[in-house]
């Protein structure tokens, strides 16, 4: 007889950015408008509560998605045994209390990155979570787009020998507020670094997964970073002062004697493929990755450029590059992982995913910003839990 596992999923700061638009609409809810997680004649259903500080916006979201409960009393549903995970998009400033909460209400946890402002608490999580025998599980979707999995398959088919180099650009212009026509499109805590603000521990959480997952093991950092623009106008269109830094660039060390490089910035106007693109060069071949594009060149396929600025360039750089995998079709990244962890929840599933790699992240975050502040390499040591 089929069975339905019904999954209760506390999701707090749900009215944000992220927990709007990737963890809500376009994974928890998706999974359940398309009739939850089929794992054979059984079912796994999501059923969401929202969680929030702002009434008008809970309820405006839960009429907008069908969901039918939400509350600005997290103490109460965390109480509830009608849910058994707790999932968190707030501000990285408020994750650390929230978590150890749900954790002794023994709650399950999926967060999103970065888990906590420093490694020491990002530790903390995972051991207290271990301890407490609960399941967890940490944000860590770009695994799972479609051009750094296709950039992963040409890794896995040893495409391009001994890899050399990896070559990361990240960034587009987020607007200051200035102009009423073109809104900011990212909150202003971002770039308060008392409120847990900066691109540093933003993008390199994120730097650490993809680099240690695809590639090789993080064994070093250097970075340099800046506050571009320190003068931005906040929700209320006021001006306030950015002290957290708007850009970064920094260059890692990993396991293969490989270089990696990943320019990040909220100040750059992209002329690029995509918002995020990857290239990685190799003895045998390159290739350039995007959120959902790759394009491959081998060693056959490589031109053999003459430096001559005198005349115009004979190459087009754009034409020897072969489409990988072009007709795949994959779903969203976050929902991928929710499904993952969904299965991990209910069926025992392996989920290497936890906050012990949410840790890890952290770590690189931490020492990039040490090393910028003291212009010194920085060794990521193996985290001791």
């Amino acid at each position: 007889m089929a069975t339905t596992h019904t999954v209760g999923i506390i999701m707090n700061g749900v009215t944000g950015r992220m927990g709007t638009n990737q963890h809500l609409k376009r994974s928890v809810a998706d999974i359940r408008d398309q009739g939850g997680v089929k794992v054979g004649d059984d079912t796994i259903m999501p059923d969401p509560v929202l969680v929030g500080r702002n009434p008008q916006k809970l309820e405006a979201l839960a009429a907008e998605t069908g969901v039918e409960n939400w509350t600005t009393d997290l103490d109460r549903v965390l109480a509830d045994d009608r849910y058994s995970v707790y999932a968190d998009f707030q501000t990285t400033d408020r994750r650390v209390a929230a978590v150890k909460q749900a954790v002794a209400a023994g709650k399950h946890i999926y967060c999103e990155k970065p888990t906590a402002l420093n490694t020491a608490d990002a530790l903390e999580l995972h051991r207290i979570a271990e301890s407490a025998g609960v399941k967890h599980g940490v944000v860590q979707d770009k695994l799972w787009l479609p051009g750094i999995v296709k950039l992963k398959r040409l890794i896995d088919q040893r495409f391009f020998g001994r890899i050399l180099s990896v070559r990361g650009e990240f960034g587009y212009w987020v607007f200051t507020g200035e102009d009423a026509e073109q809104p900011a499109q990212r909150p202003s805590w971002n770039y308060r670094a008392e409120d847990g603000g900066g691109i540093i521990f933003d993008m390199l959480c994120h730097w650490r997964y993809v680099l240690d997952n695809t590639f090789g093991k993080v064994r070093s950092v250097s970075c340099v970073a800046a506050v571009l623009l320190p003068d931005r106008l906040d929700e209320n269109h006021e001006h306030y002062e950015a002290t957290a830094e708007d850009a970064a660039y920094a260059t890692f060390e990993i396991d293969g004697d490989i270089l990696a490089h990943f320019n990040s910035s909220w100040c750059v106007r992209a002329r690029r493929d995509d918002l995020l693109t990857i290239q990685v060069d190799g003895t045998d071949g390159s290739a350039v990755a995007g959120l959902r594009g790759c394009l491959a060149q081998s060693l056959a396929d490589t031109p053999r450029p003459v430096w001559n600025p005198d005349v115009a360039q004979p190459i087009d750089y754009y034409a020897d590059w072969t489409p990988v995998d072009a007709d795949d079709q994959f779903e969203n990244a976050f929902k991928i992982q929710w499904e993952l962890f969904l299965r991990h929840v209910v069926l025992d599933e392996p989920f290497r995913w936890g906050l012990l790699e949410g840790a890890k992240g952290v770590q690189l975050a931490e020492l990039g910003i040490q090393s910028w502040k003291n212009r010194a390499w920085k060794q990521v040591v193996d985290l001791e839990v």
